[in-house]
């Protein structure tokens, strides 16, 4: 019995109340959550797993992607990654690895992290196929369910699986066309795969086959957003909602069959596009999951794109999005570094902290943080800080002469004037 088949049931699971515990709702929140399709837990046969409930009524929750690539090609790096992003406060990681051993790679990540490991077991048919003989179109069919059910057994308990991308929605592409062209890697790699070999994507040709896997290994599918927008001017198109149509009718037959189901968000939005991405989304998927995927609101800002992303995802978060896809400073100019992901992550957790103040009207912390300030009590501030060490090193560094103030104002500190003379 999975997840879904046991809440429809009436049974609440011990993945249940550990969710229902940290989130502060009941029991049967989260179990009707899960038999209605609006939360999911991944969890996963093959190892213990950090239990994390994502959806309708709990905490927006930030997901770390880590990965090897073609050029940089350093494992211990990417352990490292794992480790800082789970040290700075992610909820899930994805193994995204397009260069290197792949079974090895994850494995290590795997064994390195007690969060949900995501992947696209796509990618690494496609490169493997590229690799043995000479171009991603050569890929066979089989290596796609075959790679699904091998990275499921390595402990990887949900994936991004482009299912999405059929001959209609490609259509839409070719008419409509692109400013920043197509982004996805998932996306460019079936897209030229069906246009070369004149034939359906396999995963929504033989989407029945493939959630027959997914059910078998307790993966959580994550419907991949392979044409989603690289440029805030192509947000919103025709093939980005064909895509969307698609993924929505296949979500309700995989969670029908069993299968816990996410729906993945568009990249880059302008930020009055937003709240319409997450109603379209969320009504069209009878309200599944929303995984948004930034999103970035302007274009012009490399080396600062986790900043960008904070402001796309506190906006969709306030709006309803459940999961967002962390970026760091690195996004479209290099492989992040350790310490970039550590960034990331912490940008992403105070914007989905803001979209939470909204959403879920979780203000608790703030209000706490206002009367530690006004009490002048700097260890209750920086208990309360989303990165307490941060916040402790930039005061220490810069002490003040009054040990009650900070050097921002020193003498002439507002509340110590204040106080001197009114109570509040």
């Amino acid at each position: 019995m999975g997840l879904i088949e046991d809440a429809k049931r009436g049974v609440i699971t011990e993945e249940m109340r550990i969710v229902a515990a940290a989130e502060g709702v009941t029991e049967d929140f989260v179990r009707r959550g899960v038999a209605e399709g609006h939360i999911v837990i991944p969890v996963s046969p093959y190892r213990k797993v950090k239990i994390c409930g994502i959806g309708e009524g709990l905490r927006t929750k930030v997901n770390a992607s880590i990965g090897t690539s073609s050029d940089i090609v350093d494992v211990d790096m990417e352990i490292e990654k794992a480790r800082q992003a789970e040290l700075a406060g992610a909820d899930t990681l994805m193994e995204l690895s397009t260069g290197g051993d792949f079974t090895e790679i994850r494995r290590r990540v795997v064994e390195a992290t007690t969060l949900s490991v995501g992947s696209v077991p796509l990618y690494q048919a496609f490169i493997e196929a590229a690799r043995k003989h000479g171009a991603v179109v050569h890929m066979e069919e089989d290596d796609l369910f075959r790679i699904t059910a091998e990275q499921a057994k390595l402990g990887t308990n949900f994936m991004a699986i482009h299912t999405g991308i059929n001959y209609e929605t490609m259509k839409r592409l070719q008419n409509q066309g692109r400013h920043g062209g197509l982004v996805s890697r998932g996306g460019a790699f079936m897209t030229a795969w069906m246009l070369h070999n004149e034939k359906e994507n396999p995963l929504y040709a033989e989407f029945d086959y493939l959630v027959e896997i997914l059910k078998e290994h307790e993966v959580t599918l994550s419907f991949g957003n392979g044409m989603r927008a690289g440029a805030v001017h192509d947000a919103t198109d025709r093939a980005q909602i064909q895509e969307l149509l698609i993924n929505a009718e296949l979500a309700d037959k995989a969670h029908a069959a069993g299968v816990q189901t996410i729906i993945e968000g568009p990249g880059h939005i302008p930020v009055d596009e937003i709240e319409t991405n997450v109603v379209l989304q969320k009504r069209v998927t009878n309200r599944k999951p929303f995984y948004m995927l930034g999103p970035l609101v302007t274009d012009i800002a490399p080396g600062y794109d986790d900043r960008v992303a904070a402001i796309g995802a506190a906006l969709s978060s306030s709006y309803g999005a459940d999961f967002i896809c962390y970026v760091t400073p690195a996004e479209h100019l290099a492989l992040p570094t350790p310490e970039e992901v550590y960034e990331g992550v912490i940008s992403s957790r105070i914007a989905a902290h803001v979209g939470d103040m909204i959403k879920l009207k979780k203000r608790d912390a703030d209000l706490e943080m206002g009367h530690a300030r006004r009490d002048l009590d700097w260890e209750r501030q920086f208990a309360v800080a989303i990165n307490p060490e941060r916040a402790r090193a930039i005061r220490d560094e810069r002490m003040p002469a009054d040990a009650d103030a900070c050097t921002m104002c020193g003498d002439y500190c507002a509340l110590k004037i204040v106080g001197r003379h009114f109570n509040f």
